[in-house]
């Protein structure tokens, strides 16, 4: 079938389906401010997906010209890589879901009338979790379970790994169709997107149901087309084959697939076809975003060119074959094809014209660097080829990964700002990948791919230096040498091999230090980036330079430590499973020195009961001293021996097992793992959980400790309680008890404060104070219930009993002192009020009253008179003293404010204060001065009244 065909195909069986037949949208979509080209088809109905546009349809098929670079150095060289290429797509807004979607997929793909593809040669695959579309799959379509394969979250989500790395917004599961041609590899044709969540946040739970379920669904066109027409690369079907044709016509050698010039004419193929699409779109080379985008191409390809021997403009003579082939569907391309020509050929004359001397260039910098015995390309050197030869840096980088050298990135750009140089990639990405955003990190990957880890069974070994990193991204940049003793930020230090753990899989970084032959490196964290581990540090002393050999050494006491707290999640897993049952799966985990927290999911709280069970069997299968082992074995003999597979976790083929047992209940903890562990349970030592709480719904939390600092937990556990049950008065197992009754004891004589009650309306219990043998357990439970009583944690009861105790004795005080000075009312105020003109003037000290009940006077005493200014008094454990004012409406309107009365008594017992002009309130911190205040209070709201 020709690719023409296929095309039209498509469209019209979706328009017989009731879809709407969209044209491509433009290839630069400038409304559009996140891309800086079309990377995909559902691009331009991101508002449609959104609901913020009105829909004219709510079904829609489409042929969408799209435009990627994130992998551009794979074009020519794999089957299927393309910078341009078309997708096909079909789409609801709201309308039907996965069963209609799956259904018209095979439809399409297998009746005669469209593509005629016999059924046994077609496989699926669905996200893990998207039990819906395997049984739509299965029970409707009838494909058999052994062709429905389940992936994690980075193959069959979208966006890529979107549960756990977000972006947060709108995403959903995908079911992807693969086609196995006779004699060749399964090719993947189609992806479903099903667009049914909205993801809030970090993972538990973070997934909401949309309330409008969306279909997005791609199907590649060159390469289903090379499907149909049993080819083996994309480049060989209809309409490209015959631009490779006329490009190797025109760099007059042979077209050969497995050379080198094959490769390049691919390529060559590939960026003059995405390059007459642009130009004809307005977007010629230039220096920065799309129009940097063009510019590189063309110079690769112009490059590619050079290499084959041609030393003159020939891209622009290849443009009519992409137009020719291309016309069919889209024909304005005949308008602008002489245009399209002549801008490419006159961004070749300009690099033609400086390529000889670029390349001139850069062989002398590779020749100084291999003399200087430098691996890293100078950043300040790329960008004054780049301003003199007009080369770019991505084909610096190129030449120099050919070599195995790095490129310095950050050196580069720092030169660019310097120089007042636009940036070439601007702010956005070209697809949403990210093009020339690489760090130092980046170059290094290139060059050195990764690090080989020794820790499983070292801590310690010579390694050499690879890489150093100094400052902080996006600023930071590869150095020759590091020489800064003390410097503020960490510096990062990449090794060939080393015993240091990166941190991964909840497992903490390994600490140490790097000792070379003059110098001293701390390390103070370990950080894994894809396959290279970055050692986090300082320079402590001397001078380390690229290339140096070090002594590596992991800080054993605190790996030590780490591994008695992952030895023992394992422990509690297992244990989690035998008290709750297989549903308690790890939903995330995280282990540092004698520490664990470990989130697991469970509909309801962990009882204290089961979780004392819970305790109880993980120290019991600790004291079962079984062997720890680990293993690497196909990920299938792993599954049949029963490891569990970790939440979120994408497991390599073949697998690392750990196994611990048999244990206490005979059985084995078999998990797949890649963290260091030790080699015997009962080196965990003591273990103790101090915590068990809900972090969302149906996901708990258990934080443990391990080791000196479980010991160290259980010793201020039973301390806490003891002391507890000293401050109350009673025995031990009484302390819950205790504190309901203080709690009590609080809440009544509050009341009493704000309702006017006396002293003897209050009661406390007592309890004695017995001795009592608890074990620890029981202990635990006591002082857990104490802290839950207290809504505070267990080892700070305590001191919230303090505290709790010390407001009960004050407000004792306060109630004493009330009683001492008679009863509180309205009408015992206005027995001492003073006539100031018409007004009733009341300023009187309300012993131990709060404030609450002296706002509730004030308005009493503006309720009985009619004109009325009160100011009331009162003073709190003898160390500050209360003001509150309040005045009636007439003041009010004559202008007198209840805030500018409080504010000169407040000043005279050293404090201050302020409010609105009907009330008001201030402090003191003078009692003793309170006599003074009150005279003060009357003379001014005498002068304020004007009596």
């Amino acid at each position: 079938m020709k690719t023409d065909e296929l095309r039209e195909k498509y469209l019209s069986f979706f328009e017989s389906k009731g879809h709407t037949r969209v044209a491509s949208d433009v290839l630069v979509p400038t409304w559009d401010a996140s891309v800086l080209f079309t990377p995909a088809g559902m691009n331009q109905f991101k508002d449609h997906f959104l609901g913020k546009v009105a829909l004219e349809f709510t079904r829609a098929t489409t042929c969408q010209k799209c435009m990627r670079t994130g992998d551009i150095d794979n074009v020519g060289r794999t089957p299927r890589h393309h910078t341009f290429f078309e997708m096909l797509g079909n789409f609801s807004f709201g309308d039907y879901f996965k069963a209609e979607a799956i259904a018209w997929a095979w439809e399409f793909l297998t009746d005669k009338k469209w593509l005629g593809l016999p059924p046994e040669t077609l496989s699926v695959t669905v996200y893990k979790d998207d039990q819906e579309a395997a049984d739509i799959w299965h029970e409707k379509i009838g494909l058999p379970t052994s062709r429905i394969s389940y992936e994690e979250e980075d193959e069959n989500f979208w966006p890529a790994s979107a549960p756990s790395q977000g972006p947060d917004g709108v995403c959903g599961p995908c079911s992807e169709i693969y086609y196995t041609a006779p004699g060749r590899e399964p090719l993947e044709i189609w992806n479903l997107v099903f667009t049914q969540f909205n993801r809030v946040g970090d993972p538990p739970d973070n997934l909401r149901a949309l309330p409008s379920k969306n279909i997005d669904t791609g199907m590649g066109l060159e390469r289903t087309a090379a499907a149909l027409q049993d080819v083996e690369t994309n480049f060989h079907i209809d309409i490209l084959m015959p631009i490779v044709q006329a490009a190797a016509e025109v760099c007059s050698v042979k077209y050969e697939y497995h050379s080198e010039n094959g490769r390049r004419l691919r390529r060559i193929t590939d960026h003059v076809r995405a390059c007459t699409f642009a130009v004809h779109e307005n977007v010629y080379p230039g220096p920065k975003k799309e129009r940097y985008v063009v510019k590189r191409l063309l110079r690769r390809a112009v490059l590619d060119g050079h290499q084959i021997g041609m030393r003159e403009p020939f891209l622009c003579q290849i443009v009519p074959t992409v137009v020719e082939m291309m016309a069919n569907q889209y024909p304005e391309l005949k308008v602008s094809a002489e245009r399209v020509s002549t801008v490419i050929k006159q961004e070749e004359g300009t690099f033609f014209s400086t390529i000889e001397t670029g390349l001139n260039r850069i062989e002398t910098v590779f020749d100084s660097m291999q003399t200087e015995n430098r691996t890293t390309v100078d950043g300040y050197v790329a960008f004054d080829i780049y301003q003199t030869y007009g080369f770019p840096p991505e084909l610096f980088e190129t030449i120099a990964a050919e070599k195995n050298l790095a490129f310095d990135w950050e050196g580069f750009r720092k030169a660019m700002v310097e120089h007042g140089e636009p940036d070439p990639d601007g702010p956005k990405s070209p697809d949403g990948i990210g093009m020339g955003s690489k760090g130092p990190i980046d170059s290094l990957k290139q060059v050195h791919h990764k690090t080989n880890f020794l820790g499983y069974d070292a801590a310690e070994s010579t390694a050499t230096v690879l890489g150093i990193i100094a400052g902080k991204a996006p600023h930071d940049h590869l150095c020759d040498k590091m020489e800064e003793v003390g410097h503020a930020d960490p510096v990062r230090v990449v090794l060939d091999k080393t015993p240091f753990y990166g941190e991964s899989g909840g497992q903490v970084g390994d600490v140490g230090k790097l000792v070379g032959g003059h110098f001293e490196f701390e390390v103070i964290d370990t950080q894994k980036d894809g396959e290279l581990f970055i050692h986090f540090g300082h320079l402590k002393t001397g001078v380390m330079s690229e290339g140096d050999t070090v002594k590596a050494v992991v800080d054993t006491d605190r790996r030590e430590a780490i591994q008695r707290a992952h030895s023992a999640t394992h422990l509690l897993h297992h244990a989690l499973h035998k008290h709750l049952g297989e549903h308690a799966q790890q939903q995330g985990s995280k282990v540092d020195s004698d520490w664990l927290r470990f989130d697991f999911t469970n509909l309801s709280p962990v009882t204290p009961e089961e979780l004392a069970r819970i305790a109880e069997d993980v120290t019991a299968d600790v004291a079962t001293a079984a062997e720890v082992k680990w293993e690497t074995l196909p990920l299938a003999e792993a599954r049949k021996q029963g490891a569990m597979m970790l939440f979120g976790e994408k497991y390599p083929d073949p697998v690392r097992m750990v196994s611990m047992g048999p244990l206490s209940a005979g059985a084995h903890s078999r998990e797949l793992c890649g963290g260091t562990h030790l080699t015997n349970t009962n080196q965990v030592g003591a273990f103790e959980i101090i915590s068990e709480e809900g972090v969302s719904a149906g996901t708990r939390r258990i934080v443990a400790l391990t080791g000196k600092r479980a010991e160290e937990q259980v010793v201020e556990t039973t301390t806490s309680l003891e002391k507890t049950a000293k401050l109350l008065g009673c025995a031990t197992s009484q302390v819950p008890e205790a504190v309901a009754a203080l709690l009590e004891q609080q809440r009544s004589l509050k009341k009493l404060l704000s309702t006017g009650g006396t002293a003897g309306e209050e009661s406390a219990p007592t309890f004695t104070a017995a001795k009592d043998q608890l074990s620890y357990q029981q202990v635990k439970i006591t002082l857990t219930e104490a802290g839950r009583l207290l809504s505070v944690a267990p080892l700070t009861v305590p001191e919230r009993v303090e505290s709790l105790l010390a407001e009960v004795d004050s407000m004792k005080r306060q109630l004493a002192e009330r009683d001492a000075a008679g009863p509180l009312s309205a009408d015992k105020l206005l027995e001492s009020a003073t006539k100031v003109g018409e007004t009733t003037v009341v300023v009187a000290e309300t012993p131990g009253a709060p404030q609450n009940l002296m706002r509730q006077l004030i308005d009493q005493l503006r309720a009985k008179e009619d004109s009325v200014a009160v100011l009331l008094a009162a003073c709190e454990g003898g160390e500050k003293v209360t003001l509150i004012a309040g005045i009636s409406k007439d003041l009010q309107s004559s202008g007198v404010s209840a805030g500018k009365w409080i504010g000169p008594v407040a000043k005279t017992l050293g404090g201050g204060g302020g409010g609105r002009p009907d009330m008001a309130q201030a402090g003191g911190k003078q009692p003793e001065k309170l006599s003074e205040a009150l005279e003060v209070a009357m003379q001014t709201i005498k002068e304020m009244i004007g009596a």
